[in-house]
């Protein structure tokens, strides 16, 4: 096992980072590998918005949950797809260009193309040693986050990155099992075998959360699923979608 494949598979989520600011290096580092992702078509319909203003962080914190480690990082990214750069390039080549940005498949290649930049940096920023958490909090309000962070129409904050030097390791929450997610030639649709497999990994997950938590939780996978589905969220993203320029058809 290589480097690489060591420091993906040693992934878990950290929420508590030491009081230490990452150096203007490691930042340049970690955006660098982010722009080394695939794009389709080279593309590249995405921007990274680095947050260092005290204030715009404690902002951030209280819009995405009151989420301490938001605030308390060695660096918050934000990462946006972006198509606003594409409407300024149709501009300076005088090409009609609307049409295509306000397409369905240019918002999915715009989600795409910021997901996979996103991974890239997350792995670069574990390979050099730090921590990560994923904030997909930033979409409570969205609104108020372009504002505060002073975002054109066509680009969206689809997720904040906070990263920074660990200050307390969790444990790695296990997986789906990989026969499970993993599939040959079709998609397997034998129920008997899926639910056993559910089964099982609800076992383990249950077993994990009671060791994790000394017997205060204990909670199945399928059951924390199917009670976060239950209840529907942030059901303004179509209309906030629209109302930024992206009318998709």
């Amino acid at each position: 096992m290589n480097d690489v494949i060591a420091t993906i598979l040693n992934h878990r989520s950290i929420r508590q980072f030491e009081d230490r600011p990452l150096s203007d290096e490691q930042i340049n580092t970690i955006v660098s590998c982010a722009q080394a992702a695939a794009t389709s078509s080279f593309i590249q319909a995405y921007s990274i918005i680095g947050v260092k203003d005290k204030e715009k962080k404690r902002k951030l914190a209280e819009l995405t949950g009151n989420q301490e480690y938001v605030e308390k990082n060695g660096h918050f990214f934000v990462f946006c797809s972006d198509l606003f750069r594409h409407t300024v390039v149709g501009k300076r080549e005088q090409k009609q260009v609307t049409a295509t940005l306000e397409s369905t498949e240019k918002f999915m290649v715009a989600l795409i193309d910021t997901s996979l930049a996103a991974q890239n940096a997350a792995v670069a920023a574990e390979s050099l040693g730090l921590g990560i958490c994923y904030i997909g909090g930033i979409r409570n309000h969205l609104e108020e986050v372009k504002r505060l962070l002073n975002i054109p129409d066509r680009v969206i904050p689809l997720f904040g990155l906070a990263v920074g030097y660990p200050a307390h390791l969790t444990d790695k929450k296990p997986r789906l099992p990989f026969a499970h997610v993993y599939h040959e030639d079709e998609y397997e649709q034998d129920m008997e075998r899926f639910n056993h497999q559910l089964d099982d990994y609800d076992q383990l997950i249950s077993n994990y959360y009671q060791t994790r938590t000394n017997g205060q939780r204990k909670d199945r996978w399928t059951e924390q699923i199917a009670n976060m589905l239950s209840k529907p969220t942030r059901m303004y993203m179509k209309e906030f979608i629209q109302k930024n320029k992206l009318d998709l058809h």
